[in-house]
């Protein structure tokens, strides 16, 4: 399938065949990968010719409005240089028009910097489809014209005095020398038309940016997998109760429940935090969040989107049976640019610049609290301490080659002092480093090769330590084959080496010693993974996404394979109708209710957790930009150890024994961009979780029938901006103690503890100074209201987090 653009300069048409880039499906296997790998090192295909326009046919998807460069901007044709030259460059042309990316395609120095340096400064009229913005991969082209010199008419020609009709006046777009740059040579960026065969240009040392010379306009607007709900961050900052963190937003989206309101662990559709895996560009972290309610442990102005993945997922995530939160790092930006954030409880600064004439980039960010002195004024006996740190530093070597290594770590310290004798009530830290080399391969294919070293590290009971030193490698490719299919497959392995403390004065005969040294032992794990799946447009408004993921696990010299089926399908009904269905099944070796670094359960002679996930749903665009959704969905969980606290009479205690669950309910999702003049959302939950042990079944832990999140956010003008969000979720179920009932007598639908309700605000104060440069005042408050929550029969709380800031940036 295709479109025909058809543009007019200077009453000249020029006719540009364009693609849309759908997502594909291909089989998989041995002679698919043979021929697939013969497509990526093929050579770019010749283009087509120009053809004439044509109507696009009945049934067709809609076509794509490419982006416009607006306004005309002006380029300096580089000092030192000579002879003519043109650079071709790719541009990313984000939803707002501003460039995200510039890639040399081909060009000679000095040419190619310059041609790169203004064109990260372009701001474009965005791509469109359906009216609606889209990120676009479009190819621009920049004409460099040596200055010829002019010679001046004597003072008494009339021709110095009156330009002939047609010319622009000096310091005109399109003149010879640029306002206020005499004897520079300078020109608009407009193209102009010349004689066939001849490179458009204009006299007097002129530039011409020919836009419409990108031969070629690509515009990438992938469908969003009918699993995935993503946040922006520039949605995130306006999120009252989020404090801009893109993590920490995730709880207001529909199937998630908390498990306490305010911090930040919560469940997905009956997953516990334990199953669900966290993902930073493709790297496995082992939580998101600071102790006691902190911020997301990456900084918030370094996350570009963050993906809930709440079920029936792509095969490029595993190993955990629940959901997948995913977030993607911004792209390495050739401007020099930084923000920075100062609040009551911590400050963090984010910079980043290029080097090598913006081939690469460095960046590096932090977050410091200082929470540790504010609580020794209030409770000299309590420490409270986190931080976190991000490095990247990227390379081009060439437009289709980069490098990059990526660090980023986080500590966390929560301790009581008694009798001058200080002990860890928690303590945790991660760091890992990511080296990857990306490459653009050809039909707008990627290929990306990365290894990964990691360490973890918790302090547990008896001033233990556990710790895990892993490491590992990845492939990751993507391949359109054609214009409605396209192939992603996968290699990785990953190691996991063990580590636990024996108890300094412990008895390693005391049962508890035992059964901890039985459950937690020091060993290496190892998991190898290969996985596929076809994206297939079968019709214009008919796309399914089927694929396999296949886990080898190895621990304490046990084996278990682990064979995942996944399908995800979108049927566009109508321009403004979708259906949406997702089918998978996961597995994932035993775990904790709640995820801890360096500490796993190094058992596989009972299995592994299963979990069968569905869901389908129906989306609709309403007027005003509005988005409504309605999903149903239904999730079996097998061999499930997340069981704590609910073993039938008589059990160890120490054992982890293994249950089944289900969980299924409905969510409804309405939203407007919170980026509006005036936008919100509203998210409601209604589900039924369970476990089964045994002859007991009981509704989980954490089971709330009804959630629901409603949020505002208006622009009040003259840079203030207010808003505001009710949370809303009904009490957990009351669970007799292990053995206090017998089975038989135990209730399927028990009492419950009291409903909960919060509102948070937010307010900000917003200055901009030039284009680019901006200061915020801002006052955020989670759980503003003051409410307390019932927990266990006991009230806690209230869990209420103020916070007053300045943010700015460059």
């Amino acid at each position: 399938m295709g479109f025909v653009i058809t543009t007019q300069r200077g009453g000249v048409f020029r006719n540009l065949r364009g693609r849309v880039l759908l997502p594909a499906l291909v089989h998989a296997g041995t002679a698919a990968l043979a021929a697939l790998a013969a497509t990526c090192i093929a050579p770019p295909p010749v283009l087509a010719q120009p053809a004439q326009p044509a109507r696009p046919p009945a049934g067709a998807a809609e076509p794509v409005t490419p982006p416009k460069l607006d306004p005309m901007p002006e380029v300096a044709y580089p000092e030192g240089a000579q002879g003519d030259a043109e650079v071709f460059l790719v541009l990313v042309v984000d939803r707002d028009g501003s460039v995200r990316s510039v890639d040399v395609e081909r060009g000679e120095e000095p040419f190619a910097s310059t041609a790169k340096r203004a064109a990260s400064a372009f701001k474009f009229i965005p791509g469109t489809r359906k009216g609606e913005p889209v990120l676009a991969r479009i190819r621009f082209s920049i004409g460099f014209k040596a200055p010829v010199p002019v010679e001046e008419p004597p003072p008494d020609d009339p021709a110095a005095a009156t330009p002939p009709a047609g010319t622009p006046s000096a310091g005109a777009p399109g003149a010879g020398t640029a306002p206020g740059a005499a004897g520079k040579p300078a020109a608009s960026t407009r193209p102009t038309t010349g004689a066939a065969g001849q490179k458009p240009g204009a006299s007097g040392g002129s530039i011409s940016a020919v836009e419409d010379a990108a031969l070629e306009v690509m515009v990438r607007a992938e469908k969003p997998p009918p699993s995935a709900r993503s946040l922006s961050r520039a949605e995130v900052r306006q999120l009252p109760g989020a404090f801009g963190d893109p993590f920490r937003a995730i709880e207001a989206l529909p199937g998630v429940t908390p498990i306490v309101s305010g911090l930040p662990y919560f469940y997905v559709r009956g997953a516990p935090p334990g199953n669900i895996g966290y993902y930073l560009d493709g790297v496995r972290v082992p939580y998101l969040f600071h102790a006691a309610a902190g911020p997301s442990v990456i900084h918030p102005g370094l996350v570009e989107r963050v993906d809930l993945y709440s079920g029936g997922y792509p095969s490029r995530f595993g190993r955990f049976s629940g959901a997948i939160v995913a977030a993607e790092t911004t792209a390495p930006s050739p401007d020099f640019h930084g923000e920075g954030n100062f609040r009551l409880v911590d400050v963090g600064a984010l910079v980043e610049a290029p080097f090598a004439e913006g081939r690469g980039t460095a960046l590096v960010s932090a977050r410091y609290s200082y929470t540790a002195l504010v609580i020794s004024l209030i409770s000299p006996e309590l420490a409270l301490d986190y931080r976190d740190y991000q490095a990247r530093l990227s390379y081009a070597l060439t437009p289709r080659d980069r490098l990059t290594l990526f660090a980023f770590g986080s500590y966390d310290l929560l301790a009581q002092t008694t009798n001058d004798i200080e002990t860890v009530l928690f303590g945790s830290e991660f760091y890992r480093v990511d080296a990857r080399y990306d490459r653009s391969l050809a039909n707008d294919g990627r290929l990306r090769l990365a290894a990964t070293w990691g360490y973890d590290q918790t302090r547990v009971a008896d001033q233990r330590n556990a710790r895990d030193i892993l490491g590992g490698t990845r492939v990751e490719l993507t391949q359109p084959v054609n214009e409605n299919l396209t192939v992603r497959a996968g290699l990785d392995i990953l190691f996991d080496g063990y580590e636990a403390d024996q108890a300094a004065y412990g008895d390693r005969e005391d049962p508890d010693v035992a059964a901890y040294n039985r459950l937690f032992p020091s060993r290496t794990d190892a998991v190898a993974t290969a996985w596929a799946d076809m994206v297939w447009q079968l019709d214009p408004r008919l796309q399914i996404t089927p694929g396999v993921r296949t886990d080898i696990f190895h621990s304490g010299g046990a084996y278990e394979v682990g064979v995942d089926p996944r399908l995800q399908v979108r049927a566009d009904v109508t321009r403004w109708l979708r259906f949406l269905h997702a089918l998978g099944l996961s597995h994932q070796p035993p775990s904790f209710i709640v995820p801890v670094p360096g500490l796993a359960i190094g058992n596989l002679r009972d299995g592994l957790q299963r979990s069968l996930q569905a869901s389908a749903g129906v989306e609709v665009d309403l007027p005003a930009r509005i988005t409504a959704s309605l999903t149903l969905f239904n999730s079996i969980f097998l061999n499930m150890s997340d069981t704590a606290g609910i073993q039938p009479p008589g059990n160890d205690q120490n054992q982890v024994p293994r249950s089944l669950g289900q969980s299924r309910g409905l969510e409804l999702y309405v939203r407007r961009n919170l980026t509006q003049h005036l936008g919100g959302f509203l998210s409601y939950t209604l589900s039924r979780s369970t476990r089964t042990l045994g002859n007991y079944t009981f509704p989980f832990a954490f089971d709330r029938t009804h959630v629901l999140n409603a949020a505002l956010s208006y622009d009040l003008g003259r840079g203030w901006r207010a808003g505001g969000r009710f949370a809303f979720y009904t009490g957990v179920p009351n669970l007799d103690p292990p053995g206090s009932l017998p089975d038989a007598l135990r209730l399927l639908n028990p009492s419950r503890e009291p409903s909960f309700y919060r509102i948070d605000a937010r307010v900000e104060k917003k200055w901009t100074f030039g284009e680019k440069t901006w200061l915020s005042f801002v006052i955020e408050c989670l759980n503003a209201t003051a409410n307390k929550e019932s927990v266990n029969g006991e009230e806690i709380g209230p869990v209420t987090i103020p916070s007053i800031g300045l943010e700015g940036g460059f």
